[in-house]
């Protein structure tokens, strides 16, 4: 193994020196390995038909998939097992990492709608970001398959302890795979986005057309004290999605319940406020016309037939997202399922 990554990726990441130049070796296996930057990594083997963006760490204090994407790059740096993917390895934030905080100045995980100022370090860390991942996808073949999962942990307890958020784009991608794959990593929900959200995986599916989620993985904890044994399906899937050997029987066997979202709450000013507990878990439901919120005498209240509440947080800034609403959802999975901008989530996409 290259001595720089002798102590493990994340232990680079965090310790790394200042002076980092990109460097490149090749493993006995005829895998080679791309050090791109601190905290992003490229597994690139022969004759690969898929791009896969792994990515985690946007938020420091999100720290199981951070402990995920170490243990997956330590074994395939000691020949565990053998990626037929292009992969590229992101561990993200390392400065608010040794914070133990969510970020340090602004929220990274909106800045991904454009190019931003350099205004503060996490828009130069995004802008960074960017260009790894463009310089990633476009390296690929024009056939090859593009995936992004960019992994987080929620703040809040949660009706289900895994799920995924797929963005809505403007491209034409059937994200009928991501169903599957779900299922094989034993994750609870799926959410299906209707409005453009400025989130990595959104950059990557609007952009690139990629099958792009967002994953949230339990509940944030300190480094190192996470149970990982609870994220042991949604490793071995990824393993064998990498290994192009996906675990068909468990896709078809585990329950996935799926959700569209009906709304979005934007706080568009300081007073705004929830009408029910900060800390309520992620899918609580609210009855038709039970209030949600309140900002300046206008009302926001649970619209016909209930909606259920995802990311309620009256703290964030100001036009950011507030709450989503969402209600349960069955797609017919003999179609395509297109999640396209300000559209049902359905077989038709945005032409």
């Amino acid at each position: 193994m290259d001595s720089q990554l002798s102590g493990g990726f994340l232990k680079h990441t965090l310790s790394s020196p200042m002076t980092f130049k990109p460097y490149s070796f090749q493993l006995p296996n005829g895998l080679d390995i791309i050090h791109h930057d601190v905290g992003v990594l490229e597994v690139s083997p022969e004759n690969a038909n898929r791009a896969i963006v792994i990515s985690s760490g946007i938020h420091g204090d999100e720290t199981a998939p951070i402990e995920l994407v170490d243990d997956l790059v330590s074994e395939i740096l000691n020949g565990a097992w053998v990626p037929q993917s292009r992969t590229l390895f992101i561990i993200a934030h390392p400065d608010a990492i040794h914070a133990h905080t969510r970020f340090i100045e602004e929220n990274l995980n909106r800045l991904f709608a454009d190019v931003n100022a350099d205004r503060n370090a996490e828009c130069q860390l995004a802008n960074h970001l960017q260009e790894h991942v463009r310089r990633f996808f476009v390296n690929t073949k024009d056939n090859d398959e593009k995936w992004h999962f960019d992994m987080h942990s929620a703040i809040r307890d949660s009706k289900h302890y895994m799920f995924a958020v797929v963005p809505a784009s403007t491209k034409t991608t059937d994200v009928r795979p991501l169903i599957g794959f779900l299922k094989s990593a034993q994750m609870d929900a799926m959410l299906l986005s209707r409005t453009p959200s400025s989130t990595f995986s959104w950059w990557s599916g609007e952009n690139f057309g990629a099958l792009a989620a967002t994953f949230e993985m339990g509940r944030v904890a300190p480094l190192y004290q996470n149970d990982m044994s609870e994220f042991a399906p949604l490793k071995q899937a990824l393993i064998n999605f990498l290994c192009d050997c996906e675990n068909v029987e468990a896709a078809i066997e585990h329950d996935l319940s799926i959700y569209k979202v009906t709304r979005t709450i934007t706080k568009t000013d300081d007073a705004f406020s929830l009408a029910f507990s900060g800390d309520a878990a992620n899918f609580t439901y609210f009855k038709e016309g039970e209030q949600l919120a309140e900002e300046n005498g206008t009302l926001y209240v649970a619209q016909k037939g209930g909606e259920a509440a995802v990311f309620p947080n009256a703290n964030v800034a100001v036009g950011q997202r507030a709450c989503l609403l969402v209600t349960p959802f069955v797609p017919d999975e003999s179609k395509p399922l297109f999640v396209n901008v300000g559209s049902e989530p359905g077989p038709i996409a945005i032409s």
